[in-house]
């Protein structure tokens, strides 16, 4: 279908969440048509075993999920997936700021790329916490010869370059366990990529980066969150609560099944809201519970609405740990499963005291349904991102995705040699 003769090149975003592996396989035309868009041409989501709250603790089951929503793929790709980008979460990332110092190498005092790899790379040595591991060393600033504020070096005169970067990292074990679990199936791993990076780079514009913005990822076991400001990443976090903690707020309030739960929260979940009279009420067995019992809505509302303002107020938190509640002028972007639920965006507004909207990938085109839900941001994002490091658009403004951290070839090698 697609010949490796042409100028079209398949690249591939794998998901792998709590609750449910989705993958996106976007067509990237190479002919030279800058003005083209990355056209998503298959995505699918399969349900997922053996991760919990990002993290991998079965590596028989994730290892079956992973492989089941790849053949689903190249079913309807119509050729094998060979390498792909991996979204990793999880409670473990962490953050810290880093900064490299180096001297122009050249006499004259022009600073060039090397240069600047080289001020990276001076960053990337900071001592991490133990047992941890690099993922992306996210350049923020440069100053050259005391002038700070510099978006790109190169070209520059000075003697002395520094850089501020944010480097996102996680548990080598968690690390290991995931790729481990991804190169059983048998595909390559281009890189791995914090997810909610990636959801950024899927919804976000260049304009809401300089303004300040946040994105918020609401997933089944956790919430992502990260903040720009002028194009730059400020802040980032996990917080270790998601959509199944309203599920199960639901079971018990209703005394059903978590299934029963599931179905109630999909159909009729609204976390803010009015006007519900004593006649608004559900029978649950319409939705599959075994004997009939009434419930108010407005009883459903107020047990979806309390876990969904915690939420709310943890991501508050961590806008005041940086001095940003209420300072961000581009408000939250909301994305992942748990943001289609009804009222979100008008709770937010209210909780957060921003402006507050969903999150639907910018710059691409696609066939089916997919493309347009909040679920399959992630994957899209992973797309887009593999697409821009791939074409060498990755210096513009607010974007340094060129800088991100190549899984080691001995550790590659090491995983791959496991594979019978």
């Amino acid at each position: 279908m697609f010949s490796k003769k042409t100028s079209i090149e398949l690249i591939t975003g794998l998901d792998i969440g709590s609750t449910a592996i989705r993958v996106s396989v976007g067509k990237l035309d190479l002919s030279g048509d800058k003005n083209s868009n990355l056209q998503i041409v298959a995505t699918v989501e399969v349900p997922s075993e053996g991760v919990h709250k990002g993290v991998v603790t079965s590596i028989e089951e994730a290892v079956s999920s992973i492989s089941y929503a790849l053949e689903q793929t190249e079913r309807v790709v119509g050729v094998p997936v060979e390498h792909a980008w991996i979204g990793i979460s999880g409670s473990h990332i962490s953050s810290q700021e880093s900064r490299g110092v180096v001297a122009v190498a050249k006499s004259d005092g022009e600073i060039g790329m090397e240069d600047v790899e080289r001020a990276v790379e001076a960053a990337r040595t900071v001592a991490t916490p133990l047992n941890y591991e690099i993922l992306h060393v996210l350049p923020r600033n440069y100053t050259v010869d005391g002038q700070t504020g510099i978006k790109d070096p190169v070209g520059m005169s000075g003697i002395r370059l520094e850089v501020e970067t944010r480097i996102i990292q996680g548990l080598s074990s968690y690390i290991n366990n995931l790729t481990k679990a991804v190169y059983r199936t048998g595909i390559d791993i281009d890189d791995l990529v914090f997810s909610i990076l990636a959801s950024a780079e899927a919804v976000l514009s260049s304009r809401q980066k300089d303004l300040g913005v946040g994105v918020v990822n609401i997933g089944g076991a956790t919430t992502s969150l990260v903040v720009y400001e002028e194009g730059d990443i400020l802040h980032s976090a996990v917080i270790p609560i998601g959509s199944e903690h309203i599920t199960n707020d639901l079971a018990i309030g209703l005394r059903n099944s978590i299934d029963v739960a599931e179905k109630v929260k999909k159909e009729f979940g609204e976390c803010v809201g009015g006007g519900f009279s004593k006649k608004d009420v559900i029978d649950l067995a319409t939705i599959g519970a075994e004997t009939s019992e009434l419930v108010y809505r407005k009883d459903i509302m107020d047990y979806i609405g309390a876990r969904t303002e915690e939420i709310l107020e943890k991501i508050d938190a961590e806008l005041i740990k940086i001095g940003r509640s209420r300072l961000l002028p581009a408000g939250i972007v909301f994305t992942g499963g748990g943001a289609k639920l009804t009222g979100l965006v008008e709770l937010a507004k209210q909780t957060l005291g921003l402006p507050a909207s969903c999150g639907y990938p910018i710059g691409v085109v696609g066939v089916g349904d997919h493309i347009s839900d909040l679920a399959f941001t992630t994957s899209v994002g992973l797309v887009k991102w593999g697409a821009q490091v791939r074409t060498g658009h990755t210096r513009s403004r607010g974007s340094h995705l060129g800088q991100i951290d190549k899984v080691s070839g001995r550790v590659k090698n090491w995983f791959k040699s496991l594979v019978p």
